[in-house]
């Protein structure tokens, strides 16, 4: 069983696989420092000054300048800011991940496709091999094709 299961974490599919999590973890991490640091800045200032981190309701009525106030108070938040720049972070990695394969996919070659074998018969419509001068079913002589 132990021969099996290292054959099986050995293969090629599940090393790649390891590769593609460890990697989508750091892009990961990229794409959020980017939302957070680069994109969500600018964005709140055109919309008025905003810092999306620092949107929150508390929910016991409490009236609190910041996020991190309200958290060191022990005060209940709902964090709708910081919602807003994780949905802006999945939509931009969801993106990112889209492009990536359809780059990939566009590499792929297309196999040519596999000259026909057989033919219709101008006679009879039957099916029959392009190499055949003579249909097997109505007879009649047909030229071969190469």
């Amino acid at each position: 069983m132990l021969t099996e299961f290292k054959k099986f974490a050995l293969k090629g599919n599940v090393m790649d696989l390891a590769v593609g999590v460890i990697i989508g973890g750091a892009f990961g991490k990229i794409v959020s420092t980017l939302v957070a640091d680069i994109l969500m800045p600018p964005l709140g200032l055109i919309l008025g000054k905003v810092d999306f981190s620092n949107l929150f309701l508390t929910l016991s009525g409490e009236k609190l300048d910041t996020l991190a106030k309200a958290k060191e108070a022990g005060a209940v938040t709902l964090n709708y800011g910081v919602f807003i720049n994780e949905v802006v972070n999945f939509a931009l990695l969801a993106f990112a991940v889209f492009l990536l394969v359809k780059w990939i996919n566009s590499l792929r070659e297309e196999p040519a496709p596999a000259d026909p074998t057989e033919r219709d018969c101008p006679q009879c419509i039957t099916s029959i091999s392009r190499k055949a001068s003579r249909c097997p079913n109505c007879t009649s002589t047909v030229e071969p094709m190469a």
